[in-house]
């Protein structure tokens, strides 16, 4: 059963080194899982996307004439905090505490176990067991994954506190660069103030989120959002400051065009005299709710209940590259934060129900 393995993973630094430069990377879980996975009877291979950082891909594999069902997790974590934020696996009171046993380490270890009893069973179609590098920060593992696997529905098991997710949003950073003149302090004649300058980029961003609040609502999601994150400029108290830069999000909805978002975004600029550039972006994701695997897993549930997620997940690269996909993943708390911990009866709970689910759609 999963618990064991959930704490063996737990155990393993496998924090995302592209967001804590000194995190451990995703090499060492992945060797556990791989190892895990081998001797469930699976088809393993360790593939590196960047050097040392790989995904771990195991194959369940069917007699033939039926679909095939991915289960997807990601390997990596953000950074260590205590006291239950470290690499302490404590089990206490029926919960897993650590970090990444919420996300989503106690996932991996339900989809690994999962896709070992679909080997036993010999369904007719595959079941195929991913974990993922890098979801934390720019997904690589995910893009990798999809350049080489296709199946007919995925199955990302991001914890979800056991509810069905069928859409969550997206997002477009953006920086705003304004440009002043470098002076002595006391010669407003010479000087230009750049961080004055964005001002009104400020109050635009204000605006634009309220109008946005106040427009169209998607049923899940409800509308899209905006929100300055982080500013900087000038050196001294003395010195007219020449440059200011300004870093900010904009979260969108389905039904958003990325066209328009970058129109709507470079309007901020006003008369400010500044520049606008967009660094990185994903799309939201929404999959039909008549869709076979959302209705495979509502039968299995016993629940028409879906939700929508605020943040982001790999979820929508699957759907983008033609495969539907769902969210569903365990009870817990404590994402990123310095106490995280995931309910063990509900992991076997999810685990089970992945397998009823592949049973039910790979035949």
């Amino acid at each position: 059963m999963p618990t064991e393995l959930a704490a063996q993973l737990v155990a393993v630094d496998s924090v995302n080194p592209t967001l804590v430069p000194a995190g451990g990377g995703e090499a060492a879980a992945a060797r556990v899982l791989a190892e895990w996975l081998e001797r469930a009877g699976l088809e393993v291979s360790v593939h590196e996307v960047v050097p040392g950082r790989p995904n771990v891909v195991a194959v369940a594999r069917g007699s033939g004439g039926g679909r095939t069902l991915l289960l997807n997790g990601h390997l990596d974590t953000v950074g260590l905090l205590e006291p239950d934020g470290g690499l302490d696996a404590r089990v206490d009171g029926g919960r897993l505490y650590g970090r990444g046993a919420y996300d989503m380490k106690a996932s991996l270890a339900a989809i690994a176990s999962a896709g070992a009893e679909c080997a036993r069973r010999g369904l007719r179609g595959d079941v195929i067991v991913t974990a993922v590098a890098d979801e934390e920060a720019a997904s690589i593992g995910t893009e990798a994954l999809l350049r080489h696997w296709h199946a007919d529905a995925a199955i990302v098991a991001e914890p979800t506190d056991e509810r069905l997710c069928i859409a969550h949003r997206g997002w477009l950073a953006f920086d705003i660069e304004t440009a002043g003149r470098a002076a002595h302090g006391s010669r407003p004649d010479l000087g230009i103030d750049a961080i004055a300058r964005m001002g009104g980029v400020l109050v635009a961003i204000e605006a634009l989120d309220g109008a946005l609040q106040e427009g169209p609502r998607h049923p899940l999601l409800g509308t899209g959002s905006v929100h300055a994150s982080v500013i900087e400029g000038g050196q001294e108290y003395s010195s007219y400051p020449a440059r200011c830069l300004l870093q900010g999000e904009r979260r969108t909805i389905p039904g958003e065009r990325r066209d328009e978002v970058e129109a709507e975004l470079r309007g901020l600029l006003g008369g400010s005299g500044g520049s606008i550039s967009f660094p990185f972006g994903r799309e939201p994701m929404e999959v039909p709710v008549d869709e076979e695997i959302v209705r495979i897993v509502q039968e299995r549930t016993g629940s028409h209940e879906v939700f929508g997620a605020p943040f982001w997940t790999d979820a929508a690269l699957f759907v983008n590259a033609g495969i539907p996909a769902v969210l569903l993943g365990p009870r817990g708390d404590g994402a990123h934060a310095a106490v995280e911990w995931v309910d063990l009866a509900s992991v076997e709970r999810c685990r089970d129900l992945y397998v009823a689910v592949a049973a039910d759609f790979c035949g």
